[in-house]
C-alpha cells in the first residue's frame, strides 16, 4: 500500500470515528455544587457586538488588580482569545479533544489552557459551518472540563463568553444548568442586539421560574453613540447599567490591531477598573423582560417600520390569474 492509500485510509477511519462519536447520546453535563469561592460569570450578546473586545479587556484588568481569572471562549468561531492573545489563534478543546483521542492519548490542561500576563485562557471551539451542532460542541466541552477537573480550580473568576443570537440548548447551559452565578449582557444602541439582550433576560426568567438561581447582573453598553436606547431598555427590564463604552475611533483602531486597552496605564485602563470594580459587586437580579411592542417602542417608529399595517394576502395573490376556491375536506356533522 503506498502513502497516499495509507492517508485515505486513516481519513476514512477518522471520518467514522467522528460518526460514531457524532451518534452517541449526549450525557448530562454535572451542575454540581461549586467548591471554591469563585465567581462564575456568562455573558452574552448579539455576534459582533463586542463581547470578546469587552472580556479581554476586562480579564486582563482583572488580572492586573491582582485577582486570578479564567476565561473560557463558548463561541465556534473561537475568537474570544484571539484579542488576549496578539491575534494568534488558540487551540480549541474540542479540536485538541478529537486529535487525542484519535491518538489515544488524554487532553491535558497544557494542551487547551494558556495564559498571558495573569490571565488563563481557553477555547471550547466547534464545528466548521454545516458539518455540526455547535450547541453540541459546547456540552462537550463542558464535559471534558468537568473530567479536567473545573469546580475543583482556584479562580476568583471564571467568564465565559456565549454567543446570545443563538436559540440553543447548549448556549443557555450556563443558565439552564445553574453553571454561573449571574449573567452579564453586551448590547448597543440598536434594536437588533437589545432583541438578544431581551431574550437572554427571558431565558433568565424562564429558567426562575423553573426554580433557578442565575439572575442578570447588568449590562455593558458598547459603541456608545449616545442615543440612549440601551440605557432605557436596562431601566426598563430593572438592570443596571455596569459600564458605556463610547464609538471611539481610538478604540476601534486599537481593537482592529488586537492591542489591550485595559490597562491600568492606558487612556481607558479607568473605565475597565470601574467596570471590572462594578462587576465584582453586581448582584444577580430577576429582570423584567420586555415584550416586542415594548421593545420597539424605544426607538423611532420611522427608524424600525413601527407604522407598517399587515395586509393579509388573498389566494388570488398565491395563485395568479385565477382565484380557485377548492371544498374542504373537513367532515361536516349536521346537527340533530
Amino acid at each position: 500500500m503506498n502513502n497516499q492509500s495509507m492517508s485515505n485510509e486513516k481519513t476514512i477511519q477518522f471520518v467514522d470515528r467522528l460518526r460514531q462519536e457524532a451518534a452517541l447520546p449526549t450525557e448530562d453535563v454535572s451542575a454540581g455544587k461549586v467548591t471554591k469561592e469563585t465567581q462564575i460569570i456568562a455573558i452574552y450578546g448579539k455576534g459582533g457586538i463586542g463581547k470578546s473586545f469587552t472580556l479581554a479587556n476586562l480579564s486582563y484588568m482583572m488580572a492586573q488588580q491582582g485577582k486570578k481569572v479564567l476565561l473560557i471562549g463558548c463561541d465556534p468561531k473561537s475568537d474570544t482569545t484571539s484579542l488576549l492573545f496578539g491575534g494568534r489563534a488558540c487551540p480549541t478543546i474540542i479540536e485538541t479533544s478529537s486529535k487525542k483521542k484519535l491518538a489515544g492519548e488524554a487532553v491535558a490542561i497544557g494542551d487547551v489552557c494558556f495564559k498571558r500576563d495573569g490571565v488563563y485562557a481557553m477555547e471550547l471551539g466547534g464545528p466548521e459551518v454545516g458539518r455540526g451542532c455547535g450547541g453540541r460542541g459546547i456540552i462537550h466541552g463542558f464535559e471534558l472540563l468537568e473530567k479536567l477537573g473545573f469546580h475543583e480550580w482556584g479562580f476568583d473568576y471564571v467568564l465565559l463568553d456565549f454567543l446570545g443570537d443563538v436559540v440553543c440548548g447548549g448556549f443557555g447551559l450556563p443558565i439552564a444548568r445553574d453553571m454561573c452565578q449571574k449573567v452579564i449582557v453586551v448590547a448597543s444602541n440598536d434594536l437588533q442586539s437589545l432583541y438578544v439582550a431581551n431574550n437572554v433576560c427571558s431565558a433568565v426568567e424562564y429558567f426562575r421560574k423553573l426554580g433557578g438561581n442565575v439572575g442578570v447582573a447588568g449590562m455593558v453598553i458598547n459603541r456608545d453613540d449616545g442615543t440612549g436606547e440601551a440605557a432605557n431598555f436596562a431601566n426598563a427590564v430593572g438592570i443596571p447599567v455596569l459600564s458605556t463604552i463610547p464609538a471611539n475611533e481610538d478604540i476601534r483602531r486599537k481593537s482592529a490591531s488586537y492591542e489591550i486597552i485595559g490597562r491600568p496605564d492606558s487612556v481607558w485602563g479607568p473605565m475597565f477598573a470601574e467596570l471590572a470594580q462594578n462587576v465584582a459587586t453586581s448582584q444577580p437580579m430577576r429582570p423584567n423582560p420586555m415584550t416586542q411592542d415594548q421593545l420597539l417602542g424605544l426607538f423611532a417608529a420611522a427608524a424600525v417600520g413601527r407604522d407598517v399595517v399587515l395586509e393579509p394576502a388573498t389566494q388570488f395573490d398565491m395563485c395568479g390569474k385565477t382565484d380557485t376556491s377548492k371544498p374542504t375536506l373537513e367532515v361536516v356533522y349536521d346537527e340533530v
